[in-house]
């Protein structure tokens, strides 16, 4: 019950298959561990609660390793506009004035979209098919890791199962509760947001729509985005709302029948949502900002999750476990060219250094819109406004803002929203560390 690989990778969500199947691709051995097996999909089935915005990044990155096909062959939905708009009452007189609204659109840019709405089964699914594929990869489903000793020539692997693995490197993509992380003896800090996110499959009546969107309340945001085609002869369409706001008022939510659930929406979110026509699910839960205290311990690197996890308000987490992959594989191909053991400290931390400024900065952003949209201090207020009117009117800004969002560009936009982040926080994060 012994196997000799060159890398563990444990944990097959999406950023973990992904790596797994770049890697295979590129001439390593693999053992590929997780929990769970294969995700079902079935065209005729209800959408998962779980989606992600995929960027242009990720698209390419996912066509690199093969599994774009596939999802293209399950489901996914184009969106080819991203709005956003404030919708707080104004704090001194109490009324809603016209909203200042920012939408970036995919023709400014001469795309044909500025990204996909894919449920999170369906890429991880394809994702699993594409490393099934691979003679170099062998995958453990249903399975789990109890025990990883470090050697000076690799790293010994124990499974729930009583398996052993023989690695050089082992790679924690198994999420924010990383037990890989755990065993490696790695630290976090975390910042638990007071708001909680609820998400729900809904059915709308009319085509499948080109845009995506978020409005700000004072307690949190209402987003719509748009999926697949439900019923062609009622005329109805699927989409994803997420709901920000505090653990009461979504508890109460979640126990509403249907009927008053979806009344309850339609008058809770801006007049841009469509007549809803039915239900399937809905789910809450806790959002937090976390991350590793170091992505590199010994013979173990973490990727996704595991490393760090943002605020899920513009959903870039899953975009930005792709580049830690894509970063990762990189790097470990030009240490196997170099004849270097993989864990070499002078190749892991590299990866480290290219990953984790970018993923702070990614942290900082949707840290500066959360606190400045849930801010009601009159003179932010009037600035955020401001902003928004300001940036509808600026095409060269939506259009570096739009870049950064789609993975095209790696830099963040700085100015106003730098400034804006400096701002004293509102009090909506209860920080602890580990």
């Amino acid at each position: 019950m012994t196997q000799q690989v060159d890398i563990v990778v444990v944990g097959a969500g999406m950023v973990g298959a992904a790596l797994a199947t770049g890697l295979g691709q590129a001439g390593f051995t693999l053992a590929l561990v997780d929990r769970d097996h294969e995700p079902e999909f079935r065209q005729n089935q209800e959408p998962d609660l779980r989606v992600s915005a995929l960027s242009a990044g990720s698209e390419k990155y996912l066509r690199q390793l093969g599994a774009w096909d596939r999802i293209e062959q399950y489901r996914l939905t184009p969106y080819r506009r991203l709005s956003v708009w404030d919708q707080t009452r104004h704090p001194l007189c109490g009324w809603v004035p016209i909203p200042a609204r920012t939408t970036f659109d995919a023709a400014e840019l001469g795309c044909g979209h500025l990204g996909h709405i894919v449920e999170n089964r369906v890429t991880q699914r394809a994702l699993w098919q594409s490393a099934e594929a691979n003679a170099a990869i062998s995958i453990h489903g249903g399975d789990s890791v109890v025990a990883i000793e470090h050697q000076n020539t690799g790293a010994e692997v124990t499974l729930k199962s009583g398996q052993t693995l023989h690695c050089q490197l082992v790679v924690g993509a198994d999420g924010a509760q990383s037990k890989v992380r755990e065993l490696a003896g790695i630290g976090v800090s975390r910042d638990q947001y007071a708001q909680q996110a609820m998400v729900a499959s809904v059915r709308y009546r009319g085509p499948v729509a080109d845009i995506t969107w978020q409005a700000f309340f004072p307690t949190g945001p209402r987003a719509f985005l748009p999926l697949h085609r439900a019923n062609e002869a009622n005329n109805e369409s699927w989409a994803s709302l997420v709901w920000y706001d505090t653990p009461e008022t979504l508890a109460r939510l979640k126990s509403l029948d249907d009927a008053d659930f979806l009344t309850e929406v339609q008058r809770a979110f801006p007049a841009d949502l469509p007549p809803l026509t039915g239900v399937s699910a809905r789910a809450s839960f806790a959002i937090a900002r976390q991350h590793a205290s170091r992505y590199v311990e010994n013979r173990v690197v973490l990727v996704g999750d595991a490393a760090h996890t943002i605020n899920p308000l513009a959903g870039q987490g899953v975009n930005l476990g792709f580049q830690d992959a894509e970063s990762l594989q990189t790097i470990i191909r030009e240490a196997k060219r170099a004849g270097s053991d993989l864990a070499n400290p002078m190749w892991l931390h590299q990866y480290e250094r290219q990953r984790r400024p970018a993923n702070r900065r990614m942290m900082f952003t949707m840290d500066t819109f959360y606190y400045l949209f849930s801010n009601r201090i009159p003179p932010v207020h009037l600035l955020r406004n401001a902003g928004l009117a300001l940036a509808q009117h600026l095409p060269f800004a939506r259009k570096q803002v739009a870049r950064y969002a789609m993975g095209i560009d790696s830099v963040a936009p700085t100015g106003l929203a730098g400034a804006l982040a400096k701002l004293p926080r509102p009090g909506f994060l209860k920080q602890s560390k580990g």
